[in-house]
């Protein structure tokens, strides 16, 4: 019954029978397969069709909203005990963070905490975030501002400057003296969201949204037109120091902030990591 309860969080959550079949590692038959038996053990339709979308019924989203808890709950009592019996640690990261300079950040921590195991997740900010706040994962370290997620224990670990890619990396002069069109991350990044007030204050139009950062900032060096993303980011492909606009000093930069659940938080594992994150991102030095 777990199971099949879980599935339909994940149906829920990810709104299309295969993403939820990859979120979940089984076949989408086994998806349809779990939310047909709990159809028939509650007698009631949970799910319809919306175009190439699921959506829940009322009677579907009741159910999601009485066991949600519950579920997070019964995770954090195992994801406890398995983090103190086998000291494992379960990370969820923003998938600009760990292409770019996370990895080399989480070495160093993980030489300070040699006898913990180390699981990460990469993902966009929102997910993330959900599957902090279900329960399945412990911690998560993404970007973006905490405003909305008040359910959740959130510690801003730093602020990392957010540049510009001259187009085919060419010259360009700063400040505009019109507004300047740049290709930049969608509005469903966390990042976006924290930011997009300061785009619009220093002038800047964002004038194509992609979903990657870093399929910005290759399309940027191509020449596909200007490309705004994170300096790791930036740092990562290349990109001579010379030739990026630097948009921290105009206060334009992304929050980079750890959270998990506040049942969750004072778990020494997870204590300890957030002390030795912090202590290595408080001011930005990975990225100086």
């Amino acid at each position: 019954m777990i199971e099949n309860l879980e599935t339909l969080l994940a149906l829920s959550r990810t709104g299309t029978m295969l993403e939820a079949a990859t979120d979940l590692r089984i076949s989408q038959s086994a998806v349809s397969k779990r939310i047909a038996a709990l159809e028939k053990y509650y007698d009631r339709k949970l799910i319809q069709k919306k175009g190439r979308r699921v959506e829940l019924t009322q009677h579907g989203q009741k159910l999601v909203d009485k066991i949600s808890p519950v579920l997070s709950e019964l995770r954090d009592m195992f994801l406890e005990d398995v983090s103190l019996g086998r000291g494992e640690l379960t990370i969820g990261v923003s998938d600009a963070i760990l292409s770019s300079w996370g990895p080399a950040v989480f070495i160093d921590v993980k030489s300070e905490m040699p006898e913990v195991s180390f699981a990460f997740h990469t993902y966009r900010t929102p997910v993330v975030l959900d599957r902090v706040r279900s329960g399945e994962f412990m911690v998560g370290v993404c970007t973006g501002s905490d405003t909305l997620d008040t359910d959740l224990q959130s510690e801003v670990l730093m602020y990392e400057d957010m540049v510009i890619i001259p187009s085919g990396l060419g010259d360009l002069k700063w400040p505009a003296k019109s507004e300047l069109p740049v290709i930049s991350i969608e509005d469903y990044s966390g990042a976006w969201r924290s930011f997009r007030d300061e785009v619009k204050r220093l002038n800047i139009h964002r004038e194509v949204a992609l979903e990657s950062f870093f399929s910005v900032g290759q399309m940027a060096i191509a020449g596909f037109g200007h490309g705004m993303v994170p300096i790791g980011v930036a740092r990562t492909l290349n990109v001579p120091e010379s030739k990026l606009i630097n948009l921290g000093r105009e206060g334009l930069n992304r929050p980079v902030r750890f959270v998990a659940r506040k049942s969750t938080y004072s778990i020494p594992i997870v204590a300890n990591f957030y002390r030795e994150l912090a202590a290595r991102l408080n001011n930005g030095p990975f990225l100086k």
